[in-house]
């Protein structure tokens, strides 16, 4: 299996590793290099552990169908 290094040094992790390793967006991985020489990745821990997202709680909450008009009227302060 291999992949191609881009121009900002990134690569894909291939999506057979990514499912062994159970990684999804977000989580967090440690490389490391062993007496062989060979390149080691490492899920660093559950996503619960990085600090928690502010935003996380209000994501695809909203379920009212608002027109531009409306809405902006509203954050005016217009009647």
């Amino acid at each position: 299996m291999s992949t191609t290094l881009t121009s900002k040094g990134q690569v894909t992790i291939p999506k057979q590793i990514r499912d062994a390793l159970n990684l999804t967006p977000g989580c967090a991985v440690d490389f490391a290099v062993n007496r062989e020489g060979d390149v080691v990745i490492h899920k660093v821990g559950a996503r619960s552990s990085r600090k928690p997202d502010i935003f996380e709680s209000a994501r695809g909450k909203a379920d009212v169908k608002w027109r531009t008009d409306d809405l902006m009227a509203l954050l005016r302060g217009e009647d």
